[in-house]
């Protein structure tokens, strides 16, 4: 039996505990303002030169009640290790503390990087989280280490990092078997539950997304029938490619009748195109520093500007920045309305990895106010729905 076969029956199909097997609403959301499709988050909590991963957490809430004030559709953190520029080793743990400071927006992993974890214990955290946050819970997942090599032995206690890149179908699988409490009688598992979960009364469960920057995970995803997010931030040549196998491979399953995908994409707007562009820079000489093995905290502006770029090191910037879409509000409005429509992605979520706290959060404002997005409704921060 193919790796897609074995998964067919668990990641898709027909257990009365699933919440979302009738209704896809939990995945497709609806555009707000004048977007063309949903917008959405994606937060690396990122940390700056001469502040701290507590400031950095800080913004995180601070941009999460933004996004949900603004008509975003979902807010995801990432899985990152050993990366002094960001704070977001733990997903499960921050999206505790976001779900505890809003209470409507969707918040999930961008992702989860499976092979770095037990199965059982990512759908313990992600069953915590979806009790705690009724609905609005999504549990991206991903295969590679979310870090380098030497990071991703340690994480997982063995010398062959890439052994836990081939077993993904299978840990898959086995998530959510977990998941949804249905291990077949006879097997090792079936009598192990995990909680907060189904054995403890009908529940819902997130739904599941794969996430991938080539096409194993965008050939997985569609085989499965599953919800598909693609990196177009840092690899925006295999985007479409990514995308076209996507949907050519989707097969209709319990949870989704169509493909659904969306593009992680890099966006700073200001108040004039100079200054996007400075701010952006503090990103792009991360990258460099992070590409040449030096991972630091993101550099100020100042510092970004001063910096004596080798040429190697400008045709890389060059490059990187070309995949940016910064300027003004309506230059960015532009640029995503562009990428919309040259991938016919569903859904763009949006990152902003540059230094200053007051530059990203300006920056999900300007481009709230670009498209005419929701203004009112502020959430009151109090707790999550349900708790």
């Amino acid at each position: 039996m193919s790796d897609d076969e074995a998964m067919r029956g668990t990641a898709t199909g027909g257990s009365p505990t699933r919440a979302a097997a009738e209704d896809d609403s939990a995945i497709r959301g609806t555009a707000s303002g004048t977007a063309p499709v949903p917008l959405s988050v994606l937060d690396l909590v990122t940390v700056g030169g001469g502040s701290t991963a507590t400031r950095s957490l800080s913004t995180s809430v601070e941009l999460a009640r933004l996004a949900e004030r603004r008509g975003y559709h979902r807010h995801w953190v990432a899985e990152h290790h050993s990366m002094p520029g960001v704070a977001s080793s733990s997903p499960a743990v921050i999206l505790a503390h976001l779900a505890a400071h809003t209470t409507r927006i969707r918040l999930g992993s961008g992702g989860v990087m499976l092979p770095n974890h037990a199965p059982l214990v990512v759908a313990e955290q992600f069953g915590t989280l979806e009790a705690m946050a009724p609905g609005r819970i999504d549990l991206g997942l991903g295969r590679a280490p979310g870090t380098d090599g030497r990071t991703a032995a340690a994480l997982r206690r063995t010398d062959s990092p890439a052994e836990g890149a081939d077993e993904f179908p299978q840990q898959l699988a086995e998530l959510v078997r977990f998941l949804d409490d249905d291990f077949p009688d006879g097997h090792p598992y079936a009598r192990i539950h995990a909680v907060p979960g189904p054995v403890q009364g009908p529940v819902g469960r997130p739904p599941v997304w794969l996430l991938g920057s080539s096409g194993f995970s965008a050939r997985l995803a569609g085989a499965l029938g599953l919800p598909f997010a693609f990196a177009h931030h840092f690899s925006a040549r295999n985007t479409i490619p990514a995308l076209d196998l996507y949907r050519a491979s989707f097969r209709p399953s319990a949870l989704l009748d169509a493909p659904y995908a969306l593009i992680g994409v890099s966006a700073l707007a200001a108040d004039d195109a100079r200054e996007a562009r400075r701010q952006a820079l503090t990103g792009a000489l991360s990258m460099v520093r992070l590409r040449a093995g030096r991972p630091g905290l993101i550099p100020t502006p100042e510092e970004a500007a001063a910096y004596p770029f080798g040429p190697v090191e400008r045709d890389f910037v060059d490059g990187w920045l070309a995949d940016v879409v910064h300027g003004t509000p309506d230059e960015v409005r532009a640029g995503l309305d562009d990428l919309w429509k040259r991938t016919g992605a569903d859904e763009l979520m949006i990152t902003a990895n540059v230094h200053g706290s007051e530059a990203r959060l300006r920056s999900y404002e300007l481009i709230a106010d670009a498209y005419g997005m929701a203004t009112a409704g502020s959430s009151s921060g109090s707790g999550a729905e349900g708790s």
